[in-house]
């Protein structure tokens, strides 16, 4: 006859088989690695191109220590480097992720040397990425890290990216485990090398990248501030989990290389490689109407409404080929755009034609999934074809840190990830 006690014990051990299965399906649940914040490479350009490449000519012995915003967070990070503009090896001595506190300080406590394959120093071919081991560092959506590089060998800016705003600290020697750099470290207003901050988390990622030009980038927002309408998109989708990936380029256009790779060249590597990417929000065409005959491009030929359209079906197709949903953003007015400025040429009334001309096929022409209308945003009620004065941020052709919050608030969220 079974005894009491003997049934009791059968129950318990039954119970500890139960919670060790258990803790052994929680230890074995699968983690999901998603990017959470970007920065598109670019080619550094010629001496003689009309504006300068705000980087040093070299780096060697040096630390530099860059910023960024995440978009969603997790409880571990790795970290993007990038020498895909490069010609030569990339060699990395050293490089930390922490939390950022201000200025070039990290939080206390939170510094983690990163490995790549377990080890401390890295060499990226050229052309190629590198990705760290992952470290253990919880991340609130939301929040700055810094990430701090050190370059022992004569090395040149690839992987460069022009306007950060944000800025980054170099000093010399290898400072990538300080709490806070000197004082008298030189900032720079670009970003080099970085390219990527990745979390972990319980879910599937899903992402939305805005594909664009110093409108997308985020010129003439507050640096250090986080204001580009990307930034305040971020912000909206954040609560969803969903991460928000900016892929502007100042100078970027859609046919042409310009300060960056055309958008038909880079959507590969900017937006159908990234992991659960349902929607691109594409707003270009600006530069392909405003470099031709002006101080960027004098002489090259006119865009055309033919060309565009061209280039805007081929876009939509490749990332539909990819179940990528795109969303399509009408240009801005830029009138007066840069006007007493070297720069100035950018705008004309036949551009302007060209310009409402694209408008109107974006608008009409049922190619995209959906269309925000940018220009009806941005555009001054009493003057169309300029920008609302309460969103110029002063040189008629990009918006102030209002401008790019009205741009973020009228994406339809529902259309840009619509329920399965």
């Amino acid at each position: 006859m079974t005894s009491i006690l003997t049934i009791t014990r059968r129950r318990v051990l039954t119970g500890l088989i139960v919670l060790a299965a258990s803790a052994s399906t929680l230890a074995q649940a699968p983690t999901f690695w998603r990017d959470s914040w970007m920065a598109s490479p670019q080619p550094l350009w010629s001496a003689d191109f009309v504006l300068p490449l705000g980087v040093p000519v070299r780096f060697e012995k040096q630390t530099l220590r860059q910023v960024a915003r995440v978009s969603v967070g997790g409880s571990r990070v790795r970290v993007v480097l990038s020498n895909d503009e490069g010609q030569a090896p990339l060699v990395i001595g050293a490089a930390h992720v922490a939390r950022h506190a201000e200025g070039s300080a990290v939080v206390a406590g939170s510094d983690r040397a990163l490995r790549f394959g377990g080890q401390a120093s890295v060499r990226i071919p050229p052309g190629a990425r590198m990705v760290s081991d992952p470290v253990d560092l919880a991340l609130p959506a939301l929040s700055r890290v810094a990430v701090s590089i050190y370059l022992p060998q004569p090395t040149a800016p690839a992987g460069f990216h022009f306007d950060a705003r944000q800025t980054a600290y170099l000093v010399d020697g290898d400072h990538t485990s300080a709490a806070v750099l000197a004082r008298d470290a030189a900032t720079l207003s670009t970003r080099v090398f970085l390219t990527g901050v990745m979390v972990d988390g319980p879910q599937p990622p899903v992402a939305v990248v805005a594909l664009g030009d110093s409108i997308t980038d985020g010129n003439g927002a507050s640096p250090d501030a986080d204001t580009r309408w990307p930034d305040a998109l971020a912000e909206r989708l954040a609560p969803r989990g969903v991460a928000v990936l900016n892929a502007g380029i100042s100078g970027a256009r859609l046919l042409s290389d310009g300060m960056g790779r055309s958008a038909l060249a880079r959507i590969g590597r900017d937006v159908l490689s990234r992991p659960g990417v349902r929607t691109v929000i594409v707003l270009l065409g600006t530069n392909d109407i405003g470099w031709p005959g002006g101080p960027f491009a004098p002489r090259e030929a006119a865009m055309t409404v033919e060309a565009f359209t061209q280039g805007y079906r081929a876009l939509a197709e490749l990332a539909r080929a990819h179940h990528v949903r795109v969303v399509a953003a009408t240009l801005p007015p830029f009138e007066r755009a840069l006007q007493g400025t070297p720069l100035e040429g950018h705008h004309s009334p036949e551009k302007e034609r060209l310009r409402q001309a694209v408008n109107r096929w974006i608008r009409d022409s049922g190619s995209f999934d959906a269309v925000v209308d940018m220009d009806r945003v941005l555009r001054d009620p009493a003057h169309p074809s300029r920008l609302n004065p309460a969103f110029d941020s002063g040189d008629h052709l990009h918006p102030n840190d209002a401008g790019y919050r009205a741009m973020a608030a009228a994406l339809d969220l529902d259309a840009l990830l619509p329920a399965p």
